[in-house]
């Protein structure tokens, strides 16, 4: 005999377990009436929706990304030209400052000459011996009679050099404020430079392609139009062939008679290139005139005839489908009578038969208990 009282076996009992889960999970799916009605997996509907979410997300957050990177790039742009203008309106202001200060009309060299006040500065051509400005050609002192030629030849010197330091320094600031300008200008030309490379490359790349398809497609246009040509070349030297053959053939030149014939029927002429009726065909027509007499006449005694007949059979089909109707008349009575015995035996049974399940069969109505029996299992 079979030991009942035994170890149970984890392995067996674990499957068990796991079978019973499952059907449990299944009972649910099944018995649970939203799944069922709608009939599809709504949990992996869901992970698509929110897969397709996630994805809707990273895409816009790249476009947005992609965004305000154009948006910072043209800012800096922006930024860059608006700090070049600034510099070069800062160097120009400098430069007219520089003039207004360094560079006044008084301070020329030449300023003497245009003074328009010089009449009144003037002073008197001599005024003493000791006088600087009575030079060799004022003719005002005699040559070795200069007593200060040391002194106004030092001063002179002072004065170049002062002006040669002044007209350095004018020019290392200048030169100091132009490099800076060129140096930004070099900056923002690069800048403009390396735009306009890849501006051009991409235009010769597109104006590339362009050329490429307009050559296939203007070579491919040639070989058609000259296919074409050379087919309607051929074709216009068969038609003048053809033309000149019929030319040569026609029925006008030849004055044959058959080209009065008409297109419209056998008996029809076109007037123009008609010549007149031959004796033969006048004796033809008038021989088929006669015919068409006689012919006509032989139709309508045909004709005649033939509605005679008819009128004797309509008179017979009438008579036959009035004796016909009366025939079908009987029939669908007695079927009729027939139909009603029967119906009534067929009504008879059905009521013997309802009153034997009512008082035979169905004695005992269905409980609760029947109908709680169904679906408490998922197969």
């Amino acid at each position: 005999m079979h030991k009942l009282d035994g170890p149970v076996d984890l392995k067996e009992a674990a499957i068990i377990a796991g079978r019973r889960d499952l059907e449990l999970q299944r009972q649910n799916r099944i018995f649970n009436t939203r799944l069922r009605t709608i009939g599809i997996d709504k949990q992996a509907l869901d992970g698509q929706i929110n897969d397709k979410k996630i994805q809707e997300e990273t895409d816009t957050r790249k476009h947005l990304a992609y965004a305000n990177d154009l948006i910072r790039q043209d800012q800096t742009m922006c930024l860059l030209d608006e700090r070049h203008k600034r510099d070069v309106k800062n160097l120009n202001k400098a430069i007219a400052e520089f003039r207004i200060c360094y560079q006044k009309h008084e301070t020329r060299r030449e300023f003497d000459l245009n003074d328009p006040q010089a009449l009144k500065k003037d002073v008197p051509a001599r005024i003493s011996d000791t006088d600087p400005r009575c030079t060799v050609s004022s003719i005002q002192k005699l040559p070795g009679e200069d007593l200060q030629q040391e002194e106004r030849i030092r001063r002179q010197q002072e004065q170049i050099r002062e002006w040669l330091l002044a007209q350095q320094k004018d020019l290392k600031n200048a030169l100091e404020d132009q490099k800076f300008a060129n140096r930004l200008y070099d900056k923002y030309k690069i800048a403009q430079d390396q735009r306009a490379c890849e501006l051009q490359q991409m235009e010769e790349d597109m104006r590339r392609a362009v050329t490429v398809a307009t050559k296939d497609f203007n070579r491919a246009q040639a070989t058609e139009s000259a296919t074409k040509h050379k087919l309607e070349k051929l074709q216009e030297q068969e038609d003048n062939s053809i033309e000149i053959e019929n030319q040569l053939h026609n029925d006008f030149l030849t004055e044959n008679p058959s080209q009065a014939l008409s297109a419209f029927g056998p008996n029809r002429v076109i007037v123009h290139r008609w010549k007149g009726m031959t004796p033969v065909q006048a004796d033809n027509v008038t021989r088929k005139q006669k015919q068409q007499v006689q012919e006509k006449k032989r139709l309508e005694e045909e004709e005649r005839q033939r509605n005679s007949e008819w009128e004797r059979l309509r008179a017979n089909d009438a008579r036959a489908a009035v004796l016909l109707e009366r025939q079908q008349q009987r029939v669908k009575r007695q079927l009729r009578k027939e139909m009603d015995c029967q119906n009534m035996l067929l009504c008879r049974d059905h009521k013997a038969r309802e009153r034997f399940l009512k008082n035979e069969v169905y004695m005992n109505a269905p409980t609760d208990k029947y109908f709680d029996q169904f679906n408490t299992t998922s197969r």
